[in-house]
């Protein structure tokens, strides 16, 4: 595993915001399998109640600092104590519909909080490269059918899509202000921002999620509960947008500027499915259950059909999404009949890493040689 991604992670030191979340738990795992030194930097309570950290206890493998987002001089303090050298900040209020009952503490932490990463990056001077992770969400949702590319107009109305919009504003002015590609020698801070959504995986148990919704109800042996059934989403494993954010901080890593823009990274099955049948799709994999309609809809608050173009990272990183919808279905099936039969839960998270990297490879993905 040490091997992937030509080695560059060994005893890096690398700090994760977020890492008791969903994707920073995963995160988390695949770098300390690469051999770096991770840092956590989170609230002091996980955002879900069971959580994929603390149940694989990804705390065993890492250093787990806690703290908030919105503390600039707690995030300086921990930047100067560990001196890392790779920030991939993830930290976030990353549900859309809590984002209506809380927008001051979605804004707070998602835009201040981003702004907050890049001033104490500005003020310390260990950082080599930032990997921001924002949302397919950022973009303009002008109901096209094709993939939105990341020179689109961003700013969507709801506000975690405004929110996040803010974020890749800020990372903008930060680039072009304080860490310029003209004055690289100089700074020697190259900052990337990545844009996905509909990220679905094991260890999810966020609220108003489908999968987590539907996980949770076939382990309790109850219908499974679905908002609107024809809501269309091209949907990605987790594995995939985390394996396009470590070959992007390599690349930042190894050649600075010349890959410190913003990054799309979404599925091989763009054109999405709807809800239904992808709860359909989960219920068979499972063995049983049923779902029902609960007639309340979201459709008003929740944005409609949004794809990203992946094209840019393909060319240019030569990037590509590994799973299939079902083979990431299937995954997520086998992951949470894990967590049923209570089994070493990090191991659990490591054998999928592992056969993650093992179809990468087998499809010639260069990253993953």
């Amino acid at each position: 595993m040490k091997d992937l991604f030509d080695n560059v992670y060994g005893d890096l030191t690398v700090l994760v915001t977020g890492h008791t979340g969903f994707k920073g738990s995963w995160l988390s795992c695949w770098l300390a399998q690469l051999g770096a030194q991770v840092i956590g930097y989170s609230l002091e309570e996980p955002p879900t109640r069971p959580s994929n950290f603390e149940i694989s206890n990804i705390n065993q493998y890492i250093t787990d600092v806690r703290g908030d987002i919105g503390n600039l001089l707690s995030l300086q303090d921990t930047i100067e104590t560990y001196k890392p050298e790779v920030i991939f900040h993830l930290a976030a209020q990353p549900i859309v519909l809590r984002a209506f009952e809380q927008p001051k503490l979605t804004f707070d932490t998602n835009a201040s909080g981003t702004v907050n990463i890049l001033e104490a990056i500005r003020r310390t001077d260990s950082v080599r490269a930032l990997v921001s992770i924002t949302t397919d969400k950022v973009y303009k949702n002008q109901g096209w059918l094709w993939g939105y590319r990341e020179n689109d107009s961003l700013g969507d109305k709801d506000p975690y899509g405004a929110s996040k919009a803010m974020a890749e504003l800020a990372i903008e002015s930060y680039r072009a202000s304080f860490f310029n590609k003209q004055t690289y020698d100089n700074h020697g801070v190259a900052i990337a921002s990545t844009r996905a959504g509909n990220v679905i995986g094991g260890g999810d148990f966020a609220d108003f999620r489908l999968v987590p919704d539907c996980m949770r109800a076939l382990i309790e042996g109850r219908p499974v509960s679905v908002r609107n059934p024809s809501s269309v989403r091209p949907w990605q494993h987790v594995l995939e947008p985390l394996s396009g954010y470590l070959l992007l901080a390599k690349m930042l890593l190894n050649h600075g500027p010349a890959y410190a823009e913003a990054w799309n990274f979404g599925p091989a099955d763009q054109d999405g499915v709807p809800a239904q049948e992808l709860v359909e799709k989960l219920i068979a994999l499972w063995g049983s259950g049923e779902w029902a309609h609960t007639g309340i809809r979201t459709t008003e608050k929740e944005s409609g059909y949004l794809r990203l173009s992946w094209e840019k990272a393909a060319n240019r990183l030569g990037w590509q999404p590994v799973y299939s919808l079902d083979e990431a279905l299937a995954e997520i099936c086998s992951w949470f009949k894990a967590y049923q039969e209570n089994e070493d839960m990090y191991s659990v998270c490591q054998l999928h890493i592992g056969r993650y990297v093992q179809k990468a490879r087998e499809k010639g993905l260069l990253w993953a040689r």
